[in-house]
């Protein structure tokens, strides 16, 4: 079975199961974990940010473009944000950690 390892807002960890080429804002939100999604995946909104553990930043995909010009538009962006509708789910991630950021 494999994990995802998530803090909220509230400095609680949740350990979520995820599902095979769902995107991990998908995860987020079908678990109730503080998750709006709000644009679905276009890279229109940016409510899916999150902060990868930083050993786990050089193992998801790097960023496209468009991910990098979004993030730029946060207030609160960190050296491993990452919005959550970007990085597809596979077994190679088994075990992620990462942060929900209030924004």
């Amino acid at each position: 079975m494999s994990l995802i390892h998530v803090e909220d807002v509230d400095g609680s960890i949740h350990d979520l199961e995820p599902v095979e080429g769902w995107r991990v804002m998908e995860i987020l939100r079908g678990h109730g974990i503080g998750m709006e999604g709000t644009c679905g995946g276009a890279v229109a909104c940016a409510s899916c940010h999150v902060i990868l553990d930083p050993e786990w930043a050089a193992k998801v995909p790097p960023p496209r473009e468009e991910e990098l010009y979004k993030l730029d538009e946060l207030p609160l962006v960190q050296d491993t944000s990452r919005l959550s509708c970007q990085i597809i789910w596979s077994g190679e991630l088994d075990g992620l950690r990462l942060k929900l950021v209030e924004e």
